[in-house]
């Protein structure tokens, strides 16, 4: 994208006011907008870890004037639900605040998600990946191991690495863009 998209701009905002610093970076952001564009249409996107609403933007941006596209949006501090209850959210989004693990059984397949919390990623990935509808793509985020100082840290994201980057159902790259990502697109499956 060339230009920051104005509901990002307002959200990295609202994440700076409440000195939140986890949201998605631009070059992250950049990456997941173009992935939203490419949905299907009736697709379902789904985003683990909502924060303060920069990766929301992102998404939204994406999609543009598309309505034909669900986003769902799981955040499990309720209190960051609260911060960003003043956003105008389109009618095919919701943000549904909650156990990210006990919600992801619940909530169908997708064809888009991004991983961008640590429940869905650092734990609970099987089910993260059992969300993935047939030809779905998943975007995980915060996979450069240099940015963490703690070894249980480095060695949580290294399994997370391996096991995108082993598992059969998928096919993965590594994208060395803002935190480090890994895409990764579930296999169509073939009877």
């Amino acid at each position: 994208m060339n230009s920051v998209p104005p509901s990002v701009v307002a959200a990295e905002r609202r994440a700076a006011e409440h000195g939140f610093e986890h949201s998605c970076e631009r070059g992250v952001g950049d990456v997941i907008a173009v992935l939203a564009a490419a949905t299907p249409p009736n697709g379902r996107i789904l985003e683990l870890g909502t924060g303060l609403g920069v990766g929301l933007a992102w998404i939204l941006s994406g999609l543009g004037a598309r309505t034909d596209v669900e986003v769902v949006s799981i955040e499990w501090d309720a209190e960051r639900v609260l911060s960003i209850a003043e956003i105008d959210l389109p009618a095919h989004a919701s943000i549904v605040a909650g156990d990210i693990e006990a919600l992801l059984p619940t909530l169908g397949q997708f064809d888009l998600i991004f991983a961008d919390a640590e429940a869905g990623k650092w734990t609970g990935l099987d089910l993260t990946i059992a969300a993935l509808a047939p030809r779905a793509l998943l975007l995980v985020d915060d996979m450069e191991i240099s940015r963490y100082d703690s070894s249980h840290d480095r060695s949580l994201v290294e399994v997370v690495r391996e096991a995108l980057m082993t598992d059969p159902r998928l096919v993965a790259v590594e994208l060395n863009v803002g935190s480090g990502m890994i895409l990764a697109s579930r296999r169509a499956i073939v009877h």
